[in-house]
């Protein structure tokens, strides 16, 4: 065989295996967000596609429900969970929508355990879930002056993390 002809088997065999793994690919994350929203289940986590240690990627959605603002606003509030690569790394978000559903942009977050716990009575919820945080101290934040544009969650004393707003443009 020719240097070129083992090149363009090469080729072939790449092209052939990366579109196997094409299988394996995250489903469009606008679509299953609004599946979730849909659904309208309060507290159940919904997982797509599937992580291994091949470097598969899987989206976990967790719905938590309404926060109104004082002037009759509706934000939808959804955890976001993005599993990737063959080192098990992870995206956290809490996303923001609107009463139509309409994704208004996201809250990044460091770790999972920085995601919110629940919705109750109007106040988002955050409870202390790494090992170096004060288990005792839980952050609630209101919506009822709008959309914050930065969340506070405490950890220890006035030790915490920033989670800022970032807006679809």
């Amino acid at each position: 065989m020719t240097k070129r002809t083992i090149l363009i088997k090469i080729f072939f065999i790449l092209i052939i295996t990366g579109v196997g793994e094409l299988g394996y690919a995250q489903v469009n994350n606008e679509n299953i967000r609004l599946e979730v929203l849909r659904k309208n289940v309060v507290g159940k986590e919904f997982i797509f596609g599937k992580w291994n240690d091949k470097g598969g990627t899987e989206t976990s959605l967790t719905y938590l429900g309404i926060l109104k603002t004082n002037k009759g606003r509706t934000y939808k509030i959804m955890n976001y969970i993005w599993t990737w690569g063959m080192s098990y790394r992870s995206t956290s978000r809490i996303l923001v929508f609107n009463a139509k559903n309409q994704y208004l942009g996201n809250y990044y977050t460091i770790t999972e355990s920085n995601l919110p716990k629940k919705i109750e009575n109007g106040i988002l919820i955050f409870e202390n879930k790494s090992p170096e945080c004060d288990k005792k101290i839980i952050s609630k934040i209101s919506f009822k002056n709008g959309l914050p544009k930065e969340i506070f969650k405490r950890c220890n004393n006035d030790y915490g993390d920033s989670l800022m707003f970032d807006g679809k443009n």
